[in-house]
């Protein structure tokens, strides 16, 4: 069966039944993803690492947020290829060739795949891991990245080494080695295209990427008529707005996450009308500037409003939450206590190292290294996060330099009339939006009613809602629960 019939008739593989878009289809090569022992070991990795504690309803998983996430990046980019043939129909445009239906469905299947396997270098506790002093000195350590890769030419994938690793370097690895074990046959996805569109890769458009960008031309720019000729750029160009539909301001991955935590956290301050915000998405292409990218039109500029404050409620409301955050700077203690045992050290230096023994790495190894640890040692880090005992909160701040943090805490110390060293601070950097000012990788688009000529224009030319918000760096102040020790 040809690629673009199989689309076009909605074929599927299985169906996955999910509480927050109901059913989803999978085709055969991405339940052969979704059955890979290393992207399995996200059912074992709660989306939002020990939110459940306070928010008892948030015990969703990585696994099930990666396959949304799946869902919503084709959902844009189908929403974005019908507003075109909308657009190609009204002005007299009639008809799809077939190597166009070739391109909608390579790049919807690409699209999917990137956006599926985003996440699937997420180890234990999510982002918490990575935070964890003893997990960044090991992270840092010299030739880590290159004994992750060790047998592997990556010079395709990475032009530079980076110093020190995160997440998004493992979730490029797992990708790379689930893409591997799939027969190439029953992917017809050249891998290297995939990788381009996750973080931190630096991948040129492979020869069947910038084919099937050329089949797909014809659709995207805004004359139809006149049959421009494909810019010499426009692969790469393609690959960078592909790119930002699974990471960027506004992503298939925040789009799930904050409607499946919002959920999950019986909150409903997480909510947007994504059906709305969806059916007002075009390829933007200016021909004047040779601009590409995600153009929004100017009816559906409330849904992207709200979309943005939706996600700075759910940052100030939930992730930032003062209960929420001493029990993320007690997991973190609690991970560095166990870590000062040899056996445990050693276990996750070699998770850490070679990406079949990283799939071991998960939330249930260090819950039961904690209940170990607890045994012999009552007074614990382990044993808070075990019996959930919360850190007394004392005071939040908002912005405070490291320096100001420092100062502060020896004004609580003083007020509470404690040493210092009793108390600790936690802190979240909330990224809510880069849609301000002469942020371009979005444009607003408005069509001429007479002339139906459409223009884009900055938001910040249009909007000046964005503008209210800026990153913000929220520290809350507690007693530490665990007796200081020399």
């Amino acid at each position: 069966m040809n690629l673009n019939i199989e689309d076009l008739l909605g074929a599927h593989h299985k169906l996955i039944m999910d509480p927050i878009h109901g059913g989803i289809p999978l085709l055969t090569h991405e339940v052969l993803i979704v059955d890979h022992p290393l992207f399995q070991r996200l059912r074992f990795i709660c989306q939002n690492d020990i939110l459940s504690l306070v928010f008892p309803g948030a015990t969703h998983s990585r696994f099930l947020h990666s396959i949304g996430t799946m869902h919503v990046g084709g959902r844009i980019f189908n929403a974005m290829i019908e507003n075109s043939l909308k657009h190609r129909s009204r002005q007299g445009v009639s008809g799809v060739s077939s190597d166009m239906l070739e391109a909608i469905s390579f790049f919807k299947r690409l699209v999917r795949c990137a956006c599926l396997l985003h996440d699937s270098g997420h180890s234990s506790f999510s982002h918490q891991f990575n935070r964890t002093p003893t997990i960044k000195k090991i992270l840092a350590q010299s030739g880590r990245f290159e004994k992750l890769w060790q047998g592997i030419d990556f010079s395709k994938i990475y032009t530079d080494i980076p110093i020190t690793l995160e997440h998004e370097h493992f979730s490029v690895r797992a990708a790379y080695q689930i893409l591997s074990d799939i027969p190439q046959l029953t992917l017809n996805i050249p891998i290297t295209d995939i990788l381009s569109l996750m973080d931190t890769t630096q991948v040129n458009p492979s020869n069947t990427f910038s084919h099937h960008a050329a089949a797909l031309w014809p659709l995207v720019h805004s004359d139809y008529v006149s049959q421009q000729p494909t810019p010499f750029h426009f692969a790469k160009k393609l690959q960078q707005l592909l790119a930002s539909l699974v990471s960027g301001e506004l992503d298939a991955d925040r789009a799930d996450y904050m409607l499946r935590d919002g959920f999950h956290s019986s909150v409903t301050i997480g909510g947007f009308n994504l059906d709305h915000l969806l059916s007002n998405l075009h390829f933007g292409w200016c021909q004047q500037t040779e601009w590409f990218g995600l153009a929004i039109s100017h009816k559906g500029l409330g849904s992207l409003e709200d979309f943005v404050y939706s996600r700075h409620q759910m940052y100030r409301q939930v992730y930032a939450h003062k209960t929420a955050q001493g029990f993320d700077w007690l997991l973190r203690a609690a991970i560095d206590e166990v870590m000062t045992q040899d056996n445990i050290l050693s276990f996750v230096t070699k998770g850490l190292s070679d990406i079949q023994n990283f799939r071991h790495l998960t939330d249930s190894y260090f819950w039961e290294a904690f209940r170990q640890y607890a045994e012999t040692h009552k007074e614990s880090y382990s044993q808070c996060i075990l019996e959930r005992i919360k850190m007394p909160h004392i005071a939040s701040r908002d912005n405070l330099s490291k320096e100001e943090e420092q100062h502060y805490l020896t004004f609580l110390a003083k007020e509470h009339n404690c040493p210092k060293e009793s108390l600790v601070s936690s802190s979240i950097t909330a990224r809510f939006t880069k849609i301000r000012d002469s942020y371009s990788g979005i444009k607003v688009l408005f069509t001429d009613h007479q002339s139906k000529t459409p223009t884009l224009r900055l938001i910040s030319n249009t909007s000046q809602f964005f503008g209210k918000f800026t990153d913000e760096r929220i520290t809350h102040f507690y007693i530490n629960p665990v007796p200081c020790t020399d």
